[in-house]
């Protein structure tokens, strides 16, 4: 590593000048955006000539991308999972062995290099929903959240903004019998009791670009007994719930990614996941439901009146055989959709949004089914707003100075309408990323993290040798 980086370093003090923006929902020409020195856009001005001085963004450029949905561990898995086909399940026990391996040394290592892939690839926020908290084995680190603590400096280190999604993870799984005690490599996972992880999630705080919130892992390993204590407690704010601020945190949790899911809590509980959730008071405008793949109407209708975000993970979905989700009647039902990358097998916000497009397409036997303006918005806004960073997203005074320079000149892009780049860029065409005001990809090459490929693919091999 050639430097680190920190979100309390000086922001960039020159003016950005765009050839083209999206600024309101479309494409603006000539776009100037300047930043004040806590790394918020000051002033937008359109049709304008380039200041003197200006840092020139090539190509479109987009606000900040947010990825909704990471395992940053997962990333370990890509590429050696495919051999005999396999299923989820078999998936998963794979996904088991990697995280017997990690301490917190090695996660902060290997986070830094996957967070340092999704900046490249235009990701400038990105929620980790963390459950890798105790020593292998079960027992406990000296720090509590030295896990969690690992993943935020890697996220400073790699210089996206990161929430801390802490996980209650306290089942090793659901089935027509009930609840499953922790076993393996999950017991590293728990906290014990609903307290026991209320207890360590408080020991959290809000530093600067690093968010503290909440997840529950799903229905299958949080017991329906322990949801109501849990949902008291994350109403009750930020003093019961990490970060001591009072704010709402955000509450994010896996629902109905697999059929079996659904079908165990039918069993035992006699409802759905959702319908679960719903009667917990766990449903609300700060909770996103990701993958949500096999759902009711009933389901998309709770969903839907509670304004629960939906975040989809299209290739994840589509790696693991998981399904197509309905994506558009959540829309239109009234849920804000999200995009995330999840386990990892590709990272490329350009990608997810056209995957979710074309997952639509495959399910329905029809076109356009989310515009591009909607893509862009499931992207941008709606992922970094259901992270609990109200306000990112959009290139508009008052937001963080978060932007993504696209190429319109590659072979993948050229000929292109810039209002529908989403729908043939990629990750390999970004050209500049800004975080906060300050350009952490310049020509699509990491500012302060050098061969991040051969870096990984180092520490990869070492975790596998392990």
């Amino acid at each position: 590593m050639s430097g680190e980086w920190s979100y309390r370093t000086t922001r960039h003090s020159r003016p950005f000048w765009c050839e083209r923006a999206w600024v309101a929902g479309g494409i603006a020409e000539r776009v100037t955006v300047t930043c004040d020195d806590a790394g918020v856009i000051a002033s937008v001005t359109t049709h304008s000539e380039p200041p003197a001085g200006a840092d020139r963004l090539p190509g479109v450029v987009f606000p900040g991308f947010a990825n909704g949905h990471s395992h940053a561990f997962h990333r370990a898995l890509r590429g050696r999972t495919h051999a005999d086909g396999g299923t989820f399940w078999t998936w998963r026990e794979g996904m088991y062995r990697l995280a017997g391996r990690l301490d917190p040394d090695s996660y902060r290592r290997l986070a830094r290099l996957v967070y340092a892939e999704m900046v490249l690839a235009g990701f400038t926020a990105v929620g980790e929903f963390h459950y890798l908290h105790h020593p292998a084995g079960g027992g406990r680190y000296a720090e509590p959240n030295a896990m969690g603590n690992a993943l935020v400096e890697a996220a400073r280190d790699a210089g996206i903004r990161i929430t801390l999604l802490d996980t209650c993870y306290l089942a090793g799984g659901l089935d027509e019998t009930g609840y499953r005690p922790l076993a393996g490599e999950q017991a590293r996972f728990g906290d014990g009791t609903a307290a026991g992880w209320l207890d360590r999630l408080a020991g959290l705080r809000d530093t600067p670009g690093a968010r503290v919130g909440a997840a529950l892992h799903s229905v299958r390993a949080v017991p329906a007994d322990a949801l109501p204590e849990v949902a008291s407690a994350l109403r009750a704010g930020g003093s019961a719930a990490g970060g001591g601020s009072g704010a709402v945190r955000p509450l994010h949790v896996h629902l109905s990614e697999q059929p079996a899911e659904n079908e165990a809590c039918q069993a035992w509980h006699g409802c759905s996941p959702t319908e679960l959730l719903a009667g917990a008071g766990l449903l609300g405008p700060n909770t996103t439901a990701v993958h949500a793949t096999h759902l009711s109407e009933k389901d998309i209708g709770l969903l839907g009146s509670a304004g629960v975000t939906a975040c989809f993970c299209p290739t994840t979905e589509a790696d693991l055989a998981d399904g197509i989700g309905p994506a558009r009647e959540l829309a239109d039902a009234g849920c804000p959709v999200s995009l995330g990358s999840d386990q990892h097998a590709v990272i490329d916000p350009l990608l997810e949004a056209r995957a979710l497009e074309h997952g639509e397409r495959l399910r329905t036997g029809r076109r356009g089914r989310f515009s591009p303006a909607e893509l862009v918005a499931a992207a941008t806004v709606a992922g970094h707003r259901s992270l609990g960073w109200p306000g990112a997203g959009e290139i508009a005074p008052g937001a963080p100075c978060d932007l993504v320079a696209v190429r319109t000149d590659t072979p993948r892009t050229a000929g292109s309408l810039p209002g529908q780049l989403l729908l043939s860029a990629s990750a390999p065409d970004v050209h500049t990323v800004v975080v906060g005001g300050r350009t952490v990809v310049d020509g699509g090459r990491h500012t302060t993290l050098d061969t991040v490929g051969p870096a990984l693919a180092a520490e990869i091999e070492e975790l596998w040798r392990t």
